[in-house]
């Protein structure tokens, strides 16, 4: 039953609300002045049957003692068939006596008009006798009076007890209809009530529907039109073809929308425009920016905070920022964020480190945008700077400074210490020991000047100071170099071969950075090769490539030896400044800058120093120097 009723109650419970406070209040003051009407209506039949049935009480009261003071002498003479002629006589004269009925001690009706015993038992098997009420007493003087309904009215009963010289002979038993006029005037009022209640409910409901085509309806479509105005939609028009005060309203509720309409066009193109300027500006920014609302949703991105970010191809306009953002930088900034976005800080920064889409370290700033009036918060500014290469920097100058005191505080350590000794015991000392003291101060001097003169060239090298490339004859240089260090190999007994391929064409250089190249690249191999072994200066032409062509012809330098080698995991970090291949080998020549200071030097030649390494073996260092192009 449930399931049946609840869609049912559902669809009265929407209709309901369908209806306007007015509407309902109608119906609610219809429905109390119907039930009071209908209250008094039948408050007055009430009272008018009571009436009807106080009169046909006492009526049939009197007319059953009045009868029963007439019949009882008959009976007690048992003189039926006078009883049943005055019965007759009695019934015909009058329409007000609906049955006659009359029953001996036992209850048992020896006769009845309209109808008697002898009829009775002709026409049915069945012995009639009167089941008399339970609180009927047959001493009574008075009849005892009731009311029963049937299909015509309601009835009177009257039973009154038949006595002659103090003896009970029986019961009459008299029906009384009710009053015509009564009941005519009771089923009237009652239909009138009804018509009138029907009339009422009639009316009510005619004009509930005149009030919903002239008048709800318009307002709602009103209602309708205004919540469509408020949410944005300008196109909303209301067409119903109506006059009067509803028609001028109507009428200006669609102008005032086509107003709105032509103002929002207007408005869209300015702030588009106004966009376009914000978002090319932005996007020339080199910084990382993007722009959220108080909701943390995403409402101007960069094309730099996207590349940061890993952003591309991804829609996060519209989006919460921190749900794009990686995972180790949403717990950092959602507080800051909430902060911000609350009012309880103005800015916010921090430092974090992304893993994806690649490795970086980014600085980030939270700024709030405030309103014209710098009253309230409008949204907040993300500023994403890639601080990578700052980062490198400090830590590689901490390096340097850190590499640079350790090399030269050991020097210095040396130096303090013979001078020291020889101030303090210089008269106690051999000669040959003060010469090997003053030898050893002169050797470390040298070491020193040495890394001064390798950290200035560095310096000069690195801090992006131009230098001259002309056309030169590497073939000089070459062998200028060559006769340098000729002497250091004949002292270790290394073989110094020149293999450089005859009329080599002039390559764009600068002889003295080539000079001091090819000076460090030599020397290294002369230090890490023993005696007995090679070390040789190739260099030779070789022609643009195919794949290549407009790359055009190139010379060739290569410096190879039959040294120690170097490992596999050193090759990478063997160009780092202070990084020295003699610490492996537990030595202390050196500076650890020759290596990069040729990177350097060749990365201003705009070529790549290339390296081939075996331990035990030898390596080569190799590069290429364009050749100066005829005109």
């Amino acid at each position: 039953m449930f399931s049946i009723f609840t869609p049912i109650r559902e669809a009265i419970a929407t209709w309901w609300q369908q209806f306007t406070l007015q509407t309902k209040l109608l119906g609610a003051a219809t429905l109390v002045v119907s039930l009071v009407m209908s209250g008094l209506t039948f408050w007055a039949i009430n009272s008018i049957q009571q009436d009807a049935r106080l009169n046909d009480t006492r009526f049939g009261r009197d007319l059953g003692l009045l009868l029963s003071a007439n019949v009882a002498p008959l009976i007690a003479e048992n003189n039926l068939t006078e009883v049943a002629q005055f019965s007759q006589r009695f019934y015909r004269t009058t329409s007000s006596v609906r049955y006659m009925l009359y029953a001996d001690e036992e209850g048992k009706i020896f006769f009845g008009v309209p109808f008697w015993e002898p009829e009775v038992e002709n026409s049915l098997t069945i012995q009639r006798s009167i089941q008399l009420p339970d609180d009927y007493a047959v001493d009574a003087d008075k009849p005892m009076v009731r009311q029963h309904r049937t299909p015509d009215g309601e009835v009177t009963d009257v039973f009154v007890p038949l006595t002659a010289n103090g003896k009970y002979l029986g019961v009459l038993a008299i029906g009384i209809n009710p009053n015509p006029a009564g009941v005519v005037s009771s089923n009237f009022t009652r239909d009138v009530t009804i018509a009138v209640f029907i009339t009422i409910w009639v009316m009510v409901i005619l004009a509930g529907v005149v009030n919903a085509l002239t008048i709800t309806k318009p307002i709602k479509e009103l209602v309708v039109g205004v919540q469509e105005i408020a949410t944005g939609n300008f196109k909303q028009r209301i067409d119903l073809p109506l006059g009067g005060e509803l028609g001028e309203l109507i009428f200006s509720f669609n102008d005032m929308a086509e107003r709105l309409e032509r103002y929002e066009e207007q408005n869209i193109e300015e702030l588009t425009a106004e966009k376009a300027k914000l978002e090319t500006l932005v996007s020339t920014i080199a910084d990382g920016a993007v722009l959220i609302d108080n909701n943390m949703h995403v409402v101007l991105v960069n094309p730099t905070a996207r590349r940061i970010f890993g952003w591309e191809g991804i829609e996060v306009v519209g989006e919460n920022v921190v749900n794009h953002l990686p995972a180790n930088l949403q717990s950092d900034i959602s507080n800051s964020l909430n902060e911000v976005a609350a009012g309880n800080r103005e800015s916010a920064e921090f430092r974090v480190q992304l893993s994806q889409p690649t490795k970086r370290i980014v600085r980030i700033l939270l700024t709030t945008v405030l309103n014209l009036q710098r009253e309230s918060i409008k949204g907040i500014a993300i500023t994403v700077q890639d601080i990578t290469r700052e980062v490198e920097l400090n830590e590689a100058k901490s390096q340097f400074i850190s590499n640079i005191s350790h090399e030269l505080r050991t020097p210095l350590f040396n130096i303090k210490t013979y001078i020291e000794t020889l101030h303090d015991y210089g008269e106690d000392l051999a000669v040959e020991e003060r010469k090997e003291f003053l030898t050893t101060v002169n050797h470390e001097t040298d070491r020193l000047t040495r890394l001064v003169n390798d950290v200035l060239d560095l310096s000069k090298l690195e801090s992006g100071r131009s230098y001259n490339l002309d056309g030169l004859d590497l073939t000089q240089a070459i062998e200028q170099t060559l006769r340098t260090y000729q002497l250091n190999a004949r002292d270790k007994g290394i073989e110094l071969i020149q293999d450089v391929a005859p009329n080599l064409p002039l390559v764009v250089g600068n002889y003295d950075l080539l000079l001091q190249v090819f000076g460090n690249l030599v020397g290294n191999a002369l230090k890490f090769t023993t005696g007995g072994g090679k070390v040789a200066f190739r260099a030779y032409k070789v022609d643009a490539k195919p794949n290549f062509p407009n790359q055009g012809s190139f010379v060739r330098i290569e410096i190879s030896d039959t040294g120690i080698g170097i490992a596999v995991e050193d090759q990478e970090a063997i160009f780092d400044r202070f990084f020295r291949v003699e610490n492996r080998v537990h030595t202390l020549e050196g500076t650890g800058l020759g290596l990069s200071i040729v990177r350097n030097i060749i990365d201003k030649h705009n070529s790549k120093v290339n390296l081939v390494s075996e331990e035990g073996v030898g390596t080569t260092f190799w590069f290429d120097l364009p050749v100066v192009e005829e005109v």
